[in-house]
């Protein structure tokens, strides 16, 4: 098999995503070229221990994981967030065994300037539109106030502190569980929906 068979073979498996378009960000399938840059992001140890995911270091092969394990089923979605043509972080919906959570993350140097909020809701009409998911839960370290903002600007409502296993410390840690119920979302959603444009 050579290099482009395995490309071809890993797009032939992976579920097509619309292209979302937001007020400054597009949200879009991961690809293969973004693999540098995903994981010089990444391996920022800063954005590492806010996830429960990603290991600390972060590396290539990390990145090309992620890609190529993607969007494999209908009811996920995995998207890069990308302003003016530069890959900046990830958001998406994933099917867990207690529901659908969502998940994002900046690289650093993006943080403090809303485009976590501006990714999370245009995934939140993607979810409720397309996937039709009826609640959606997610998770914010306790020691991470900006992300459990993030969540309640998009009216994620608290549900309690639970111990989870954050892959890059090696141990469990405190986190703000949250859930937003499709109902709650349409009463209350003051923002446009995100305009499919693929």
């Amino acid at each position: 098999m050579t290099l482009l068979d395995d490309v071809v073979d890993v797009a032939a498996r992976t579920r097509n995503l619309p292209v979302l378009k937001t007020e400054r960000l597009t949200l879009r399938a991961p690809r293969h070229d973004d693999i540098k840059v995903i994981a010089l992001l990444a391996n920022d140890r800063r954005v590492a221990e806010n996830t429960t995911r990603i290991p600390h270091p972060y590396g290539a092969d990390d990145a090309r994981d992620f890609i190529e394990a993607a969007n494999r089923r209908d009811d996920e979605a995995s998207f890069v967030i990308v302003l003016d043509n530069t890959v900046i972080g990830a958001c998406g919906v994933d099917p867990r065994q207690g529901g659908p959570e969502i998940g994002y993350w900046l690289g650093a140097p993006y943080w403090g300037r809303g485009f976590a909020t501006e990714a999370v809701r245009a995934v939140i009409d993607y979810a409720f539109g397309e996937l039709c998911h009826d609640a959606l839960a997610a998770g914010a370290r306790v020691s991470n106030p900006a992300s459990r903002r993030v969540l309640e600007k998009c009216a994620f409502q608290w549900t309690g502190v639970r111990l989870t296993r954050i892959r890059a410390i090696n141990s469990a840690a405190p986190v703000d569980r949250f859930r937003l119920d499709r109902g709650l979302w349409v009463s209350l959603k003051s923002w446009g929906p995100a305009r499919r444009v693929a």
